[in-house]
């Protein structure tokens, strides 16, 4: 269809399969249950780099050496600090949003950035954009850990300069020392969090981006768009799940009523993938490495779920997908439940601030046409 020269492309509900833009920061297979950042396999990264070192690829578009890390690292350890005039405001900020840290968060941000006058990327230079995604990144899992804190009516603790970015945000979290294993588990699903193609919340920092907007205005657009219940996560809802189940015996009972009722089962079902999600193939298998009875559970649940659909519905493949598994990890590691969805959000910040600067760079306004189906206007013989 032309209208006055332009051509409207009819396009399916919710742009599915659109191709918006191009970008050289990873890709989803979904058909091959396989992503990657750059040129390489992100869980082959989670498994066996540092969440930083991943940070520097994503910002930089290749793997940092022993100096260029070191170096990094002290970047990211003094961006972390909060401004005291934030500070001061971080207690009121809690009282308003004990229910919602991304709410908290989005208000935290803003006032960072208007305290260190972070300007539109329309009117900064690269080194300008890329200081500034870092100082973004880095602040936001200490904003969210003080939040937290304050919620709980217990002081916040500072950020430390000789930890990395998640052995200091799981101290801040739980206000304990993390121990070896608990920091590499955070970290490898971190890292796994970073990216994951134009989901709605990067998609939503790119438009914002391509107006020419600061870096917090996007980030703070893509914390909104990851608030909607159909796009923020549930690891915790994935882990009610378990509880609502209770005890082994009771497996079978509550999942066939679940299947036949139309009922979601948390944890379970992607929208890109259609074979296992590789997020929760390598958290069941840092889920495993602790064991216990909790991670047993989770096991006995996901098996017997593909079991009773297979025989439900047959036809229906229904695979866990990375929440059910971060609820699990996250729990062993001491984070609490109103902290899995903050959490990811403090990972996947990584990946919106790297897609701002790519989409800066670009120098386009994303810009689409709808196709209006109201009633036909009537003009007035004025305007004839």
């Amino acid at each position: 269809m032309d209208r006055m020269n332009d051509t409207l492309i009819d396009v399916p509900r919710g742009l599915t399969n659109v191709v918006a833009a191009t970008t050289a920061l990873g890709d989803v297979r979904g058909q091959e249950g396989f992503y990657h950042y750059r040129q390489y396999p992100a869980i082959d990264l989670a498994r066996d780099r540092t969440f930083e070192e991943v940070w520097y690829l994503l910002l930089h578009g290749e793997l940092p050496g022993a100096d260029a890390l070191a170096a990094f690292r002290a970047q990211t350890a003094r961006a972390r600090r909060v401004p005291s005039e934030v500070t001061g405001l971080l207690p009121a900020i809690a009282r308003m949003t004990t229910a919602d840290p991304l709410a908290g968060l989005r208000m935290a941000l803003d006032a960072v950035a208007a305290v260190d006058g972070i300007r539109p990327v329309y009117d900064e230079d690269g080194p300008a954009r890329l200081r500034d995604a870092v100082r973004i990144a880095a602040v936001t899992p200490v904003l969210l850990a003080h939040l937290h804190a304050l919620g709980q009516g217990r002081r916040p603790l500072e950020p430390r300069d000789d930890l990395g970015q998640v052995a200091d945000y799981l101290r801040l979290v739980t206000g304990e020392e993390p121990d070896p294993r608990s920091e590499h588990a955070i970290s490898a699903y971190m890292t796994a969090a970073i990216d994951h193609g134009f989901n709605a919340s990067t998609f939503t920092a790119r438009v914002i981006a391509s107006t020419g907007a600061d870096l917090a205005a996007a980030v703070v657009g893509a914390l909104g768009a990851l608030s909607g219940p159909l796009h923020g996560g549930a690891p915790s809802r994935a882990l009610d799940t378990l509880d609502a189940i209770g005890t082994p015996d009771r497996i079978d009972e509550w999942v066939t009523r679940a299947v036949l009722s139309g009922d979601r089962v948390m944890g379970f079902g992607h929208p890109v993938y259609r074979t296992e999600d590789p997020r929760s193939r390598m958290l069941r298998e840092v889920a495993l490495g602790f064991g216990g009875p909790r991670v047993d559970f989770a096991v006995r649940v996901e098996e017997r779920v593909q079991q009773l659909l297979a025989e439900l519905k047959p036809g229906r493949e229904l695979h866990t997908n990375v929440e059910f598994y971060a609820g699990v990890v996250m729990e062993l590691c001491g984070i609490p439940r109103a902290m899995f969805t903050p959490t990811f959000a403090a990972a996947r910040v990584v990946g919106w601030t790297a897609h701002v600067l790519e989409q800066a760079a670009d120098g386009k306004i994303l810009r689409p046409s709808a196709r209006y189906v109201g009633p036909e206007p009537v003009r007035s013989p004025a305007l004839r």
